[in-house]
């Protein structure tokens, strides 16, 4: 390219730049191989994009290079310009000598090498590697020798093919298998370099964009203009027929934006549209996005998967499920087998506890954020944190906790001592701690409550397992535990904060109602245990409190969760056992995907529309619909299971409710999918529902 060229190319950028308010440009010297050019031309070509682009936009300028004539004085100049600088190398001296030997057959392995040493030695300009791949190579050899090298990163390009001239195949996911062994070593070794492939993958699994033009449905961005001053589309289109990437515009004649509304780039900006109906269909399309845009050529047309299509979707499943889901707005995250364990209504009791992790962390953000803490509880909880972290996290994760914190709709910003003094209690600290008194109460989320209180603040002293009010009140009446075996979770009739629920919170229980639950849970649990160990295990780890609601009326039978109050669940004490496990393993689906709503966006929140719900008369917001689903796989599998647990007309009853629960199940899923309102998180947990109740008989 001339220098008179290179100036021209750089006015139309500039151009651009201005009309359109762009803030980065990426300019790559490419080939063949640009350092052909020698010394002084580059320095030229460097000189007119600087001199032109700097200052009205951030310019991002690389070249790309085979290494074997990299000297000292192309890195100076390079380093003069802050251009960082790519190495193409195939692996390890095998690897290279297959395809990058000289004319007279000798290695250039050294040569590369080489190079490399002096990009390393100057770690400002060393952007990294990029090795095309053969299968023909040993896939572990070819990574070792890439990490060995220490680059700031690595990417591996696919071959360019098409359907009409295929890559060497010795098997139908050739390419997928050499990768994956890949992958599994680089997450064994701990990710020692970024990869740009698998790092794409991994971000487009998890809605992120993108950070290579080889997948993902981001619009492409790119121009290629060649030595002779015309504009390309992508060059790796040459692939596919001799003049493919040729739009018929120049620098001299035409700017960017002629160049923007071209078909063939218009093409490559469609995103799902503009894709075959063999890939809109695909499980991972959103990932994918069909592969590279050459090589889904095939007689004539680019209306097909790429050729890659097999490997690309065995290689995108399977680092999709052998990473952590990720949700970056708020860095939490996930293995993918536990995300899909959740999803599809289930969860063990290593999924629960990651979901209770995540809570504990929102909590302690929650409580870190209040605007109003009382000087004395603060220092306390801070001293806590410090010495008694374990403890002081027990009373934080009692789930009408974080309710106050969130809402403090029943007890004022003092009751931020009460939840510090029930941790130094719990920790066997000597204390006195000014706490707040609500309703004449106060209580010690965990350890109980001292009523008869008067004023709306007392002192608490705490020594050493003890506690009492400096003043009038009753002794400390302790909480109550429901108890079955080794299970036992607390029975929360006094919290102040507990009446958050969609059906206002029973009185204070005498000993008579209290010795009713504890006989209706024994049996409640020992039933899901027994019947439901696919539930058992979850409810074991993350139930933690009942809340007893309000009487039902007659016949009725009515129970909640709260949205901010992990672990616990609302119902009014049932006329049976079988009921009560019912209503347990039906609520503690929302405990669970609520928790996962706090770590992941499943659907559009700005969705304002209203969608059908089999069981109910009035139609649902998305996240009400998506709530009730998951929520009634279990109830329709309580009924699936019970059909062979009983006999006579409870059989027949059981029969009947598995019908109607899995229909409606089933249709709300076909809803939800439908939609159009999902993330690729909530797409992939919709998919995992599915899959759970098509898995029952009909």
């Amino acid at each position: 390219m001339s220098v008179e060229t290179a100036a021209l190319a750089a006015e139309r950028i500039a151009e651009h730049v201005e009309e359109h308010d762009v803030k980065n440009i990426h300019v790559v010297l490419h080939g063949g191989e640009p350092l052909l050019a020698g010394h002084d031309l580059l320095a030229d070509i460097i000189r007119v994009l600087r001199e032109r682009l700097d200052g009205i936009c951030h310019l991002d300028l690389r070249i790309h290079t085979n290494g074997v004539t990299l000297d000292s004085r192309f890195c100076d100049l390079f380093a003069k310009n802050q251009i960082k600088v790519g190495i193409s190398l195939d692996g390890d001296r095998i690897a290279n000598d297959r395809h990058r030997l000289y004319a007279n057959g000798r290695s250039s392995y050294d040569q590369v090498i080489k190079a490399i040493a002096l990009l390393r030695a100057r770690p400002e300009i060393y952007a990294g590697l990029l090795c095309t791949i053969d299968v023909a190579n040993d896939p572990i050899a070819v990574y070792e020798a890439l990490v060995a090298l220490q680059p700031p990163r690595v990417d591996f390009l696919l071959p360019h093919a098409t359907w009409d001239e295929p890559p060497p195949r010795p098997s139908a996911t050739a390419y997928a298998d050499w990768l994956i062994t890949i992958f599994d070593r680089w997450q064994a070794d701990g990710r020692p370099v970024p990869v740009r492939l698998f790092e794409s993958v991994i971000n487009t699994v998890q809605g992120r964009g993108s950070l290579s033009e080889a997948i993902g449905l981001e619009p492409t961005t790119l121009v290629v203009i060649e030595t002779d001053g015309g504009y390309e589309q992508v060059d790796s289109l040459k692939v596919a027929f001799d003049g493919a990437p040729a739009t018929g515009f120049d620098l001299a004649g035409h700017s960017l934006n002629e160049v923007a509304g071209h078909p063939g780039v218009r093409a490559r900006q469609r995103g799902l549209d503009g894709l075959s109906a063999t890939c809109r269909a695909c499980p991972v399309v959103r990932s994918c996005g069909g592969g590279l845009y050459p090589h889904r050529f095939r007689d004539g047309s680019f209306d097909n998967p790429s050729v890659f299509c097999a490997d690309l979707l065995a290689l995108i499943s399977h680092i999709r499920d052998n990473t952590a889901m990720i949700n970056p707005a708020n860095n939490h995250g996930m293995p993918a087998a536990t995300y899909d364990a959740l999803a599809s209504g289930f969860g063990d009791g290593g999924d629960i506890e990651t979901l209770a992790r995540s809570q504990s962390s929102l909590q302690r953000m929650i409580v870190a954020s209040l605007p109003d803490r009382p000087p004395a509880a603060w220092d306390l909880l801070v001293a806590l944190d410090r010495d008694h972290r374990a403890t002081l996290l027990t009373v934080l994760a009692h789930p009408y906790v974080r309710v106050w914190a969130a809402t403090r709709a029943h007890a004022g910003p003092g009751y931020l001592a009460n939840i510090a003094a029930a941790a130094a209690y719990r920790a066997g600290l000597s204390v006195r701690v000014p706490v707040a008194v609500t309703g004449g109460s106060v209580h010690l989320p965990t350890v109980g409550t001292f009523d008869e209180v008067p004023g709306d603040t007392a002192t608490l002293v705490v020594e050493a397992g003890s506690a009492w009010i400096d003043g009038p009140a009753t002794a400390l009446i302790g909480t109550r535990r429901l108890r079955s075996g080794d299970f036992s979770v607390l029975l929360e009739d006094r919290d102040p904060n507990r009446d958050c629920h969609q059906w206002p919170a029973a009185a204070t229980l005498g000993k008579a109602d209290a010795d009713a639950w504890q006989e209706c849970f024994d049996p409640a649990w020992r039933l899901i245990e027994s019947d439901y160990p696919a539930y058992a295990e979850g409810l074991r780890a993350g139930l933690s409190t009942i809340m007893p609601l309000a009487p039902a009326p007659a016949g009725k039978d009515v129970s909640s969760t709260a949205r901010h109050a992990f672990g616990a669940v609302a119902a009014a004490l049932p006329a049976d056992p079988a009921t009560l496990a019912l209503l347990l393993i039906h609520e503690f689906q929302h405990v669970k995907l609520g928790a996962l709503l706090d770590l992941f966006d499943l659907y559009d929140e700005s969705d304002t529309t209203l969608y059908h719900a089999p069981w109910r008369q009035d139609p649902r917001p998305l996240e009400g619909l998506l709530q009730g689903t998951y929520a009634h796989i279990a109830v329709s599998d309580f009924w699936r299971v019970r059909r062979d647990r009983v006999t006579g007309p409870e059989q027949v009853r059981a029969r009947e409710q598995y019908t109607l629960w899995r229909g409606h199940t089933e249709g709300a899923i076909e809803t939800l999918s439908a939609s159009g309102r999902l993330t690729v998180f909530g797409d992939r947990a919709v998919a995992r529902m599915r899959r759970t109740v098509q898995g029952w008989e009909s």
